[in-house]
């Protein structure tokens, strides 16, 4: 399964004809925090169906989004009687901020809402306490008539609201998304939502404000290179810049086609076979161990 969001980014424009600095244009970072094993960035000039189609449209599997509309091409594209393709899963983390917005402003829908979704948090939370083989099961009988029952009152609870607020709002959206926020049901290791996504773009976000922009669309694409392995090391408790050291000391008496091993879901291992007297030296030739027996 994959957890995906995107960002936005400034891209330091070009100097016009006429010499005069230009405003600059906005790109965007995409994340995908792949299950245990990696955290990727892509850069796209544009926040579109084509680039997602891009992304992750030779993947099969689970991918769990936001509601943005960018995502249902890879619904769409699968046909009706095959099985194999990309399956959407909603973010309750999405659905809840529209009812806590409407419970800011005092809207019954809002709080109710709060109370049901916080009531399925706590009952996933439970499960994650039970065995791994079981969850599944649990979800069944303890979150689906959680879940049954707030889509039976977020479907009676929009005909009792009128007009357009932030309250309906919030409805429409549990609504729509009904078939996605489900899907959590299908397997007890799914997230309820794709907060670590949002998590692992929050570096981004907070690094704009002090480097304001990027170079190029080809910088922030190299950027979004480093970012993976940055993110990547951390998921597997890597110092980074004890990676970048070690590996680019490495790298050029690698094998071209072994480079995968380099890579920080794999550098432990591989760091163990290398001779530990070269790793400690600053500068030193690299004896290349054989490749790992599968």
């Amino acid at each position: 399964m994959i957890s995906t969001d995107a960002t936005g980014a400034a891209i330091q424009p070009t100097k016009a004809k006429d010499g005069k600095s230009l405003a600059c244009k906005k790109g965007h970072f995409f994340t995908a925090v792949v299950d245990a094993h990696a955290v990727l960035f892509a850069y796209v000039e544009r926040h579109t169906s084509e680039a997602v189609k891009a992304l992750f449209g030779d993947f099969r599997g689970l991918l769990q989004a936001d509601a943005s509309a960018v995502y249902n091409v890879l619904a769409r594209g699968r046909p009706p009687d095959v099985d194999d393709g990309v399956e959407l899963v909603g973010c309750f983390a999405h659905c809840r901020r529209g009812f806590f917005e409407a419970a800011l402003c005092r809207h019954p829908a809002g709080v109710q809402g709060l109370m049901r979704i916080r009531a399925m948090y706590a009952v996933d939370d439970a499960g994650r306490r039970v065995p791994r083989a079981d969850r599944t099961a649990f979800r069944a009988a303890h979150l689906r008539p959680l879940m049954d029952e707030f889509f039976t009152w977020a479907a009676a609870a929009r005909d009792l609201t009128p007009g357009r607020n932030l309250a309906t709002k919030a409805l429409g959206y549990a609504l729509n998304q009904e078939a996605e926020l489900r899907r959590v049901l299908v397997d007890g290791d799914i997230p309820l939502d794709n907060t670590r996504a949002e998590r692992a773009l929050r570096k981004i976000v907070v690094g704009r404000k002090n480097w304001l922009f990027y170079g190029t669309d080809t910088h922030a694409e190299a950027a979004a290179a480093i970012f993976s392995i940055i993110a990547t090391c951390r998921l597997h408790a890597i110092d980074p810049f004890v990676y970048f050291d070690e590996v680019l000391r490495v790298l050029p008496y690698w094998p071209h086609d072994r480079y995968i091993e380099l890579a920080p879901p794999h550098w432990l291992a591989t760091r163990a076979r290398l001779d530990a007297e070269q790793i400690a030296r600053p500068l030193s030739d690299f004896t290349v161990p054989s490749p790992p027996t599968a």
